[in-house]
């Protein structure tokens, strides 16, 4: 008997007390047959364990995940995830997972399942996503990336200072964008030669704005600038007031990543713009002057956009406002529930705008009224949208797709890997769309860096130009491809604008 198992031990002590002797004969087989039933009940397998495979989402998308839930070396549930619209595949997360009859539910998944045979039935991920897997054998596994053609090569490539993050501002066929190095730069779009440089002492991180005269841009080191846009010659500076806030740069383990920079909006003879302190101003064009200030609790770091007598704006305090042009007094403010660090697309009286929070919103125009909600599965959504045609067009972050959308709705149409980070507006023309991405590695999700060109229809990927990785944490593109006549102009993180031909 030493060498019984407990549950043994205590059926045949049980069975000793019982009948206050030694057990013989048939009294002992029948306590055995007990101890072997008792075991073979312990040993039956899990019916949680094993392949499962299947959909979740709602009528805006659906789409396939699985999970292999099994237990590890101390006899602990464990779950393996796989869900291919965010690249992840056969990954192993270590949440606490509860099993309660059943039902099984991990809270840091917002997952709750139930068993019912060989089905799966509930929601994940949250109560709004309708989830049905069966057991299956297999889980499909990452597909290999597919060749397309490279397309044309570039027509040149301009050396910058820094690292550049901003999108490209064009006019008349010149280039005006800044980076890291402190400095702005015009560049000749039919050359790609220097034309003038500006010195602002501090990084910048933000687009430029430019117009007739004049070149606007936030600097780093807590001043708006205007330059005269033919000799880049400082006119005015005001300052902002947020030369102390600091910042973190994209990195590997640390995802605070604080990347983007306020642009100036000139409309009407005022500069809206956005500051690291969380306050928006408005800026007289010709003086320099204040016309007023509205302070939020957070950075921002994007530009506003105009819907006739309101500017509207994001900030990381998770807000979209709504402000009275001239007076700076508050229209409406809707909680996204996570940082905004997007620009508003304002179109046929709704705002689009994205968050940190993997959603992507359309809200009323006059009012801030949610409209829909377009869940982007744990991706951040920071790209501005663009809408042709009666179709909405967005990148995003680490779902590394270009997603076209109803924007009536919010009902996906398509969506295409392009196997980046796609933080800028999708520039589209005609029947194509450009699409310029950045890697990033290491990191969880593979990264390739490229413009690319789609289908407008399909999404169907037709050429990508790749970036090569040159050693740091992120390359290529992370602002937005920018045309120029019949050329095609981006910037890289590695501080190089490229012009590449229309196709």
């Amino acid at each position: 008997m030493s060498n019984w198992s407990v549950a043994e031990r205590r059926i045949f002590s049980a069975c000793s007390r019982l009948h206050g002797r030694i057990l013989v004969g048939p009294l002992l087989a029948m306590c055995l047959c007990m101890v072997m039933g008792a075991e073979a009940a312990s040993a039956a397998p899990d019916p949680l364990l094993g392949k499962w495979w299947g959909t979740t989402g709602t009528d805006r998308e659906r789409i396939e995940v699985g999970f292999e839930f099994v237990r590890d070396a101390e006899g602990r549930l464990r779950m393996r995830f796989t869900q291919p619209i965010t690249n992840v595949f056969d990954y192993a997360d270590s949440s606490e997972i509860v099993r309660e009859g059943e039902r099984v539910s991990i809270e840091s998944f917002a997952l709750s399942l139930t068993l019912k045979g060989d089905t799966l039935t509930g929601t994940f991920p949250g109560p709004k996503s309708r989830a049905l897997l069966r057991r299956v054998d297999a889980i499909p596994a990452e597909a290999p990336i597919p060749e397309v053609p490279t397309g044309p090569g570039p027509l040149w490539q301009a050396r910058l200072g820094g690292q550049v993050f901003a999108t490209p501002t064009v006019l008349d066929g010149v280039a005006y964008i800044g980076g890291t190095g402190g400095v702005v730069n015009a560049v000749d779009l039919s050359s790609g030669e220097l034309k003038w440089a500006f010195a602002a002492g501090g990084p910048i991180f933000g687009a430029a704005a430019a117009v007739a005269d004049a070149v606007y841009f936030a600097c780093d080191n807590g001043f708006l600038y205007k330059l005269d846009r033919a000799t880049g010659k400082q006119v005015w500076r005001y300052e902002l007031g947020d030369a102390d806030v600091p910042r973190v740069l994209p990195h590997p383990s640390v995802f605070d990543w604080d990347w983007q920079g306020a642009a100036p909006l000139v409309a009407d003879g005022i500069v809206y713009v956005g500051s690291g302190e969380g306050s928006m101003h408005a800026v007289d064009a010709g003086r320099g002057e204040r016309r007023w200030r509205f302070a939020t609790s957070g950075k921002i770091r994007n530009a506003a956009a105009l819907d006739g007598e309101r500017v509207v704006f994001g900030s990381a305090d998770h807000f979209v406002y709504a402000l009275d042009r001239k007076t700076g007094a508050e229209r409406w403010r809707h909680d996204t529930r996570a940082d905004v660090d997007g620009t508003p697309l304002i179109h046929d009286g709704r705002v689009y705008i994205g968050n940190r929070g993997a959603g992507l919103y359309a809200l009323d125009a006059a009012t801030g009224a949610e409209i829909w909600r377009l869940y982007f599965w744990g991706s951040w959504v920071e790209s501005t949208p663009v809408i042709a045609d009666g179709v909405l067009y967005i990148g995003s972050s680490d779902l590394r797709r270009v997603s076209a959308i109803d924007p009536a709705d919010g009902h996906v149409q398509w969506r295409s890997d392009v196997r980046g980070w796609t933080w800028g507006t999708p520039l589209i023309v005609g029947d194509r769309i450009y699409a310029a991405a950045a890697g990033g590695t290491p990191y969880f999700v593979r990264h390739l860096a490229s413009l690319s060109t789609l289908d407008r229809k399909t999404g169907r990927l037709l050429t990508r130009w790749p970036f090569p990785d040159t050693g740091g944490h992120q390359w290529g593109v992370a602002g937005s491809p920018v045309r120029d006549g019949d050329r095609v102009i981006v910037a890289t993180i590695e501080g190089s604008l490229f012009a590449f031909p229309l196709q």
